[in-house]
């Protein structure tokens, strides 16, 4: 099994032709892209439409990224793949797919469609990730997302008692930008007492809490994050990964803060952006097919004009031109 490294995740956007088929040409292409500037691809989260995409186009999608690491020489990169369902009976369907596609590690958000019902039984949200990491030949990863899940927000206490309960969950994106969850969660997961007591199912992977933003990537490596996934690597990888190795050691921390500001800046702008309008500048910046799936709206050349001009996000990409 391929490890789970410390460092920046890109999520990869799905490509879609004008008639909504999936644009493999495009997908390809970017993945290369991230892949050799040091980032290792999530496939099929937020970022990738999930939502729109059935079995056999994540199957399809997987099996294309495994294929074409293998052949650029990234045989060692390992693949997340989105895996969450609306059921936990489907999420465990997707889990095996993706392992069968050639995926490393499954990465799995709770279903708000139920949120409700959800919030008010915590047992059900660990039985959900329990249940799932269980019945999976996958290492699963547990994302928290509440804008996305219906306003699902596991705390740490919820998170260490699912971590508990599968030695299959080998680590959390927190895409919810609380440093002290993430702080109590790796304190108490990764203590000496605890390991020897909840062992892993892989015996040397250590419990990873990833920031699901790179706008305080280094706050957060100061309490033992071990990166990010953040849509800004699609934009400028090299710069995210520049981020990352100047945020390892303390010679270079004033270094490291004045590009965090940067990449904040930068941000804040795709934060902003949507799926769309990420596909949008990324149909500017390399030609690739700027549809999304319907319902998801297109955004306008003015607003995509203005969005592309931000001096904060030009000044990074001028960066990533020098890297």
């Amino acid at each position: 099994m391929r490890p789970l490294p410390k460092g920046i995740y890109t999520p990869l956007p799905c490509f879609f032709k004008q008639n909504e088929n999936l644009d493999l040409e495009s997908f390809v292409n970017h993945l290369k892209f991230i892949a050799q500037a040091g980032t290792i691809p999530v496939i099929s989260g937020s970022a990738g439409e999930a939502v729109h995409l059935d079995r056999e186009e994540r199957i399809e999608l997987i099996r294309t990224a495994r294929g074409t690491l293998d052949r650029i020489g990234c045989s060692d990169v390992p693949i997340v793949a989105g895996v969450g369902g609306a059921s936990t009976r489907e999420s465990i369907k997707l889990a095996r797919d993706a392992a069968e596609a050639g995926a490393d590690y499954g990465m799995v958000i709770p279903p708000g469609y139920y949120a409700g019902a959800l919030i008010a039984n915590r047992d059900s949200i660990k039985s959900f990730f329990v249940n799932i990491a269980e019945a999976s030949d996958l290492p699963i990863i547990i994302y928290n997302f509440p804008a996305v899940s219906g306003g699902v927000d596991m705390d740490s206490d919820l998170v260490v008692d699912i971590i508990k309960g599968s030695p299959n969950i080998c680590g959390i994106k927190l895409t919810c930008a609380n440093v002290g969850k993430l702080t109590r969660i790796l304190a108490e997961a990764n203590s000496p007492n605890f390991k020897e007591r909840y062992p892993r199912r892989t015996k040397d992977l250590e419990f990873t809490a990833i920031d699901g933003f790179i706008d305080f990537l280094l706050p957060s490596v100061a309490v033992g994050a071990g990166g990010a996934i953040s849509g800004l690597p699609n934009f400028a990888p090299k710069a995210c990964v520049k981020l990352w190795d100047l945020c390892q050691s303390h010679d270079t921390a004033k270094e490291a803060l004045e590009l965090q500001q940067l990449i904040s800046l930068a941000d804040r702008v795709q934060l902003k952006m949507g799926i769309h309008g990420m596909k949008k500048l990324l149909n500017r910046q390399f030609g690739y097919s700027p549809v999304s799936r319907r319902p998801l709206p297109s955004m306008s050349d003015d607003l995509a004009d203005s969005m592309f001009a931000d001096p904060y996000l030009q000044k990074l990409l001028q960066l990533e031109a020098t890297l």
